[in-house]
C-alpha cells in the first residue's frame, strides 16, 4: 500500500509540473504591459519583475520561476489587479471565504443527496423513484449558473428572504455572513445534490438486489434491519470516496457562482486575473490560482483513490 501511494504521489507530482510548465510557458508568450503605464506604481513593479527575472530568455525565466516562485514562495506582486499588493497574501486573504462556501454546500448537499438516493432506490419502480430520477435528470442538465439566477430572482428578488450578494468583512460565523452566502449555497448545491442522489441510488439498488440480502432475510432480519445493517455499508464503499471528491473538486467549480454573488473568494480572483484590466491578464495571479486548481484537481484523484483502501479493506489486500 505505502509502494502505491509513493507512486500515485509520484506520478501527480510529474503532471502537476507537466501542466504548471505549460501554462507558465504559455503566459510568457503574451506580450508584457509597460511597467511605465502603472504611473507611481511603475518603480514597485519594475523592480519585482527584474526580480523575477522578467526580462530574461524563457528558459531562464522558467528556472527563475522555479527557483524563486514555486519553490521559494515569492509570487511577485500584482500588476493588472491589486496593483503592488504581494500575491501571496491576497490569496491567503480570499481563501476562507471559498473554504466557507463550500464547507456549507457540502453539509447542506450531501445529507440530502444520501436521503434522496436512499429513498428512491428503497422506492425502485415506483412513482417515487421516477419522480426523484426524472428530477435528478433535469437538474444535472442544467448549469448551475441558471440556478444562481432563479435563487435570485425568486429567494432574493420576490421574496426577499436574503440579500443578492455577500456581506462583506471577515465575520465569516456570524449569523448575518451566513443569512448572506445561502443564496450562492444553494445554487452550488443543486447539482452535488443531484449527482449524488443518481449515485447512491444506483448503488444501493444493486446491493438490494444481491444474494447475501435475500440471505439475510431468510435469517430473520426485517427489510430496515437488513437495509441499515448490511446494504448501506456495502452501499457506501464506493459512494464515500465519491463524497471526498466531491467536496475538494466543488472548489473548482465555485467560480462562477462566487462571482454571481459577490463571494470575496479565489474564484472570483481567477477569473479577474484572467481578464485582467482591459483584456491584460495578471501574469502572477494567473500563475499562482493555476498552480492552486491543478493541485486541487489532482489530490481529489489521490484522495479518492486511497479512500477505498482505508474503506474496503480487502482492497488493500487485493492490492497486495
Amino acid at each position: 500500500m505505502v509502494k502505491y501511494i509513493l507512486k500515485r504521489i509520484a506520478f501527480a507530482l510529474l503532471t502537476f509540473m507537466i501542466i504548471v510548465s505549460i501554462c507558465f510557458v504559455l503566459i510568457k508568450l503574451l506580450p508584457i504591459t509597460d511597467a511605465a503605464q502603472f504611473g507611481q506604481d511603475a518603480s514597485v513593479i519594475e523592480t519585482r519583475r527584474k526580480l523575477l527575472g522578467y526580462y530574461d530568455p524563457i528558459p531562464k525565466q522558467y528556472v527563475t520561476f522555479l527557483t524563486k516562485t514555486l519553490f521559494g514562495g515569492d509570487w511577485g506582486v500584482g500588476e493588472q489587479i491589486y496593483r503592488t499588493k504581494d500575491v501571496w497574501e491576497i490569496f491567503v486573504e480570499k481563501l476562507p471565504p471559498t473554504m466557507l462556501l463550500n464547507v456549507y454546500s457540502m453539509v447542506f448537499a450531501v445529507p440530502l443527496g444520501l436521503a434522496f438516493g436512499i429513498y428512491a432506490a428503497l422506492k425502485k419502480n415506483k412513482w417515487q423513484d421516477h419522480f426523484i430520477s426524472t428530477s435528478v435528470m433535469i437538474i444535472v442538465s442544467v448549469p448551475s449558473y441558471v440556478y444562481a439566477f432563479l435563487v435570485q430572482y425568486f429567494l432574493c428578488y420576490k421574496l426577499g428572504w436574503f440579500p443578492f450578494l455577500m456581506k462583506e468583512g471577515t465575520d465569516y460565523l456570524s449569523w448575518d455572513m451566513f443569512v448572506s452566502v445561502v443564496p450562492a449555497v444553494l445554487s452550488l448545491s443543486f447539482g452535488t445534490i443531484a449527482g449524488l442522489t443518481r449515485y447512491t441510488r444506483a448503488e444501493l439498488t444493486e446491493v438490494l438486489t444481491s444474494d447475501f440480502m435475500l440471505l439475510a432475510r431468510t435469517k430473520g432480519l426485517t427489510k430496515a434491519q437488513a437495509t441499515t445493517r448490511h446494504a448501506l455499508k456495502n452501499a457506501m464503499v464506493p459512494i464515500f470516496p465519491m463524497i471526498v471528491g466531491e467536496f475538494i473538486g466543488i472548489i473548482s467549480g465555485s467560480m462562477i457562482i462566487e462571482s454571481i454573488f459577490g463571494v470575496p473568494g479565489v474564484g472570483g480572483l481567477y477569473i479577474k486575473s484572467i481578464t485582467g484590466n482591459q483584456g491584460n491578464p495578471d501574469y502572477n495571479f494567473f500563475m499562482l490560482l493555476s498552480s492552486f486548481y491543478t493541485l486541487i484537481g489532482l489530490l481529489s484523484g489521490i484522495v479518492i483513490d486511497l479512500s477505498y483502501g482505508f474503506i474496503d479493506p480487502r482492497i488493500r489486500m487485493g492490492e497486495r
